[in-house]
């Protein structure tokens, strides 16, 4: 295989078809590697991107691999003298050899030589419940049942065809329902998200083009499989979860919706089965004890994919002196700026022809040494009331596959760590996130609380003026106290699903961690311009960015007290978002695999 880096086009304002693209780069490819087209025998695009380092010039980058039938593609790269030409192995992911690999690692008693009568087949039989639909549930699930297994994923929430008409009634006429909601239900939070596919996890074994692959299978479209800065979008996500979920079945798997775990039953250390409630059941039945409506599932293997938000779980947990401990996270605001204002900034114009609109990602450090950074940005995107409990109020960003909104919108989120949380509770964490969802609910009577940045900086400004003059608040935020307006506030409104309203948000979170968003945001100002315009709007609470715990686990990747028991994906501590849940979900399927 011959891959070829850095094949450059200039653009030229049109937006062209994936057949077109491809068509351009196969005529490259043979001028560079002075070979025909009737030479090439498989053509793959592995990444694009685009280079607007000399704006208004735009380029695209790509970069593919080129099999040769007739030719001999070692000294085609040696006559070339392309630095950007190589001959490359490409080794794709394989579920069976990762399964050997983990035995090996495992028990090197146990290994490739096993004997064909080793009972594998009964093994595959064994009951394997995944409790969570989320992308670590689903995709643990379907590589188990892709490799002969038949999982039982439990799911507390809905499917998504009735998530999403309760998701869109909540948005509508604010009635929550916190069993199914943008937390809750078939695909986790990621489906009424931004549906981004980039992960910083590095990806040696091939799980994440494997994940990319099976969401291609399922309808997503093929681009995602070479986008720098790939993204689904929250409308073809729905179906692609719904199509997975309906493969799982067709492979012999089981999913049930509105079935909630509430205990995980163990002897001796092992896990022996779970209980769950089957909210179908209350419909039924006469009114009584939530033990009337349990059921148990008899098992060895429980995989703990539950999400970030599942905290009556956590609780469970804990009380069942699961080992759990602690773990950083993050908290902030969404801020929103007309997606132009960004476009102009990233590209040089506010409505580049042919271009989609423009993303970001933003880092800075305070004086303090707290670190502030965008997170789950959403170009054309909507922030949405993600909401799960009743009385306490949280935002995420959410946008759809042509991301055609008026509004960029991004989290600002500043770190947090125990010594912030004011207790040593293992799920200290969850009870901070909590307070902050209170304010946020009570500021907005239930409604998403928004603030001009202006607004929010001088209110901050005058409540610590004694701070000022004593010399405790920054000097980068005093300096920046006057900057004059880029973005008008009578042409900047919000874009958000669920309703708003304008309030006090600098009174939801603790003063150090505002000064640290006034002085993140004063940063970001000097890379985009604008960015800490008076008009730019701030809302709150994001207080879902990661898990407040981590569900300890050993090499095995069972928990360390408790064998039977894998805790997975983003709500277990091990995972940030739908790519690295989705890797994750697919490791722990190989784990049980090799433990069988």
């Amino acid at each position: 295989m011959i891959r070829i880096n850095q094949i450059k086009f200039q653009h030229d304002g049109k937006e062209h078809t994936s057949q077109e693209i491809k068509t351009n780069l196969q005529k490259k490819v043979c001028k560079i590697l002075h070979v025909d087209v009737s030479n090439i025998s498989e053509f793959e695009i592995i990444r694009h991107s685009i280079d607007a380092r000399k704006k208004p010039e735009i380029f695209h980058i790509y970069m593919v691999d080129v099999s040769l039938k007739g030719l001999d593609e070692g000294k085609v790269v040696k006559k070339c003298r392309d630095k950007n030409v190589s001959v490359v192995d490409v080794h794709k992911y394989s579920f069976d050899e990762q399964v050997l690999a983990r035995r090996k690692a495992l028990d090197d008693s146990i290994n490739s030589s096993i004997p064909a009568d080793n009972n594998a087949d009964d093994k595959k039989d064994s009951r394997i419940v995944i409790v969570g639909a989320g992308p670590a549930g689903l995709f643990c699930g379907y590589m188990l049942a892709q490799n002969g297994y038949k999982p039982i994923i439990l799911e507390r929430g809905a499917d998504v065809d009735e998530r999403t008409r309760s998701v869109e009634d909540f948005w509508k006429n604010g009635r929550l329902d916190t069993r199914t909601n943008v937390q809750f239900g078939e695909g986790g939070a990621g489906t009424f998200s931004d549906g981004k596919l980039n992960t910083m996890v590095k990806d040696k074994d091939g799980r994440g083009r494997a994940a990319l692959n099976i969401f291609v299978e399922n309808g997503a479209n093929e681009d995602i499989l070479y986008e720098a800065k790939p993204h689904i979008g929250t409308d073809i996500l729905r179906n692609v979860v719904r199509n997975m979920r309906q493969q799982i079945i067709a492979w012999g798997g089981d999913v049930k919706f509105n079935s909630q775990v509430t205990d995980i039953i163990t002897e001796n250390g092992q896990v022996r089965a779970v209980l769950y409630k089957d909210e179908a059941d209350k419909a039924t039945n006469e009114p009584g004890s939530d033990r009337e409506f349990e059921h148990r599932i008899d098992c060895d293997d429980v995989v703990l994919a539950i999400g970030h938000s599942a905290r009556d779980t956590f609780y469970m947990l804990r009380d069942k002196k699961i080992d759990m401990s602690p773990k950083p996270f993050a908290v902030g605001f969404r801020v929103e700026h007309p997606q132009e204002l960004i476009n102009l900034s990233q590209y040089g114009a506010e409505r580049p022809a042919g271009l989609p609109p423009a993303p970001y990602k933003l880092t800075a450090t305070t004086d303090s040494g707290r670190g502030v950074y965008s997170f789950c940005m959403c170009p054309g995107g909507f922030v949405v009331n993600a909401s799960s409990e009743e009385g306490m109020l949280a935002v995420n960003g959410m946008s759809y596959s042509r991301r055609d909104g008026k509004n960029a919108n991004s989290a600002i989120i500043i770190t947090v760590d125990p010594k912030d949380f004011g207790s040593d509770d293992v799920l200290s964490g969850v009870e901070f996130q909590r307070k902050l969802e209170r304010k946020a609910f009570e500021l907005g009577q239930g409604k998403i609380p928004v603030e001009y940045y202006g607004d929010f900086k001088k209110a901050l400004v005058n409540d610590l003026s004694e701070a000022v003059s004593s010399g405790d608040i920054s000097a980068e935020m005093q300096k920046n106290t006057g900057i004059i307006s880029a973005v008008d506030q009578k042409k900047n409104t919000p874009n958000m699903c669920g309703d708003y309203v304008f309030a006090d948000v600098h009174t939801i979170l603790p003063d150090d961690l505002n000064q640290a968003f006034v002085e993140g945001m004063e940063k970001f100002g000097r890379i985009i311009k604008g960015y800490n315009s008076d008009g730019a709007l701030v809302s709150g609470v994001e207080s879902r960015t990661s898990s407040p715990v981590r569900i300890n686990r050993d090499e095995s990747c069972q928990s360390v007290n408790v064998r039977g028991l894998y805790p997975c994906g983003e709500g277990a501590g091990y995972a940030g978002g739908i790519m690295s849940a989705a890797m994750d979900g697919i490791k722990i399927a190989e784990f049980i695999a090799a433990n069988k």
